[in-house]
């Protein structure tokens, strides 16, 4: 009994303790962190590294892609693609999305069609746009993409409805995967660098 009640008294005090602090500052992020190495603990700031990190021949290699992806359309779109499906780098979405948006600036009409049906049926926690998906689609279209062309009037209706957004997603889901899975790099890794085959 003795030890239940001490329990019951260290989760009192610690709900006490909680209840007694505003909910901002129960949600306030501090600025360090407690790092401990071996017996030795201090405080860190949060924004600082607590040990370097060294750079892996996948990094190097992204890294060199990223200095061609800065010049290059084709090589925007190959970062943008390796980024969505996790190739040799960290899965990021969002960074995806933005190589791929500099790719299709750069007129690259893959990428414009890859941006159309990411808007079009949205992209994890990224719901459907239609009237971007049109936009890009538009684009890509004027360049000649087939499937582009087939796309636009379903982004278009979509902007009208929101059940038939759901159908055409869901219809398109294949064309997705196919696409995401098998869409080929240009820029491929040789003992030299990064070329062009």
């Amino acid at each position: 009994m003795r030890l239940s009640g001490s329990l019951l008294l260290t989760t009192w005090l610690g709900l006490a303790g909680c209840a007694a602090q505003a909910p901002e500052a129960q949600l306030a992020r501090p600025s360090t962190v407690r790092v401990c190495n071996g017996n030795a603990c201090a405080d860190q700031d949060r924004r600082v590294a607590s040990m370097p990190i060294e750079a892996s021949q996948d990094d190097e290699r992204l890294q060199a892609l990223t200095r061609i992806a800065e010049r290059d359309a084709n090589g925007a779109y190959d970062v943008g693609l390796r980024l969505l499906r996790g190739d040799g780098v960290e899965r990021n979405s969002h960074a995806a999305l933005e190589w791929l948006r500099k790719a299709g600036d750069n007129g690259h009409s893959q990428a414009q069609l890859a941006l159309g049906r990411i808007y079009l049926m949205g992209l994890e926690e990224m719901g459907p746009d239609p009237a971007e998906a049109e936009s890009w689609l538009m684009r890509a279209a004027a360049k000649g993409s087939a499937e582009a062309t087939k796309l636009l009037p379903k982004a278009r209706e979509a902007k009208k409805d929101e059940q038939l957004a759901y159908e055409v997603r869901e219809a398109y889901r294949t064309s997705w995967i196919t696409w995401y899975g098998s869409a080929p790099y240009y820029w491929v890794w040789g003992p030299s660098g990064w070329y062009l085959p």
